[in-house]
């Protein structure tokens, strides 16, 4: 397992608009599961690029259902329809805000041998594309964010999965 350094809020490398991938190679199948490791260390649910400090349009996501890489992704469309709810981001600790977020999005995207494919994603999964497709233009979750949760919302939200973790041990 190769773990990488998260960059946090305040690094200029998270501002930065990303290259796209042109080679694809031993290097980025490296990046890729470096990324990976670091993302399932953190206990995240995706990560991009730029948040290790690589200035690459790549992003990895596993929202449960398995990991996806995307490599110079691209939203095609996205839906009218929208979800409002609770987001992080692992460039952002212990910090929490409520965003508004398409439902659908249909996103082009390379995997990790250069061939072209198309996916389509809903829910948590849309949500994640989307947070990560942003942070490769230099975007944060906290500049589109509808409301900050207060420091007492999050000590909320933290007892009460203690409390179902505790709950569904016994």
């Amino acid at each position: 397992m190769a773990k990488r350094k998260i960059l946090t809020d305040g690094d200029p490398a998270l501002r930065k608009i990303c290259k796209p991938v042109d080679k694809f190679n031993l290097r980025l199948h490296l990046l890729l599961r470096d990324m990976a490791d670091t993302m399932y260390d953190a206990d995240g649910v995706g990560l991009a690029a730029p948040q290790v400090g690589i200035l690459r349009r790549v992003v990895v996501i596993d929202v449960g259902d398995g990991l996806v890489e995307l490599v110079n992704p691209v939203i095609l469309s996205a839906s009218e329809e929208t979800q409002t709810g609770r987001e992080g981001c692992l460039s952002v600790p212990g910090r929490a805000g409520i965003v508004t977020r398409p439902m659908r999005v249909k996103v082009r995207a390379q995997d990790r041998n250069g061939a072209w494919f198309e996916l389509e994603a809903e829910e948590l999964f849309a949500r994640a594309v989307c947070h990560e497709l942003a942070h490769l233009d230099g975007q944060l979750y906290t500049d589109i964010m509808d409301r900050e949760l207060t420091r007492e919302e999050l000590e909320a939200e933290a007892r009460e999965q203690e409390a179902a973790a505790a709950e569904e041990k016994a």
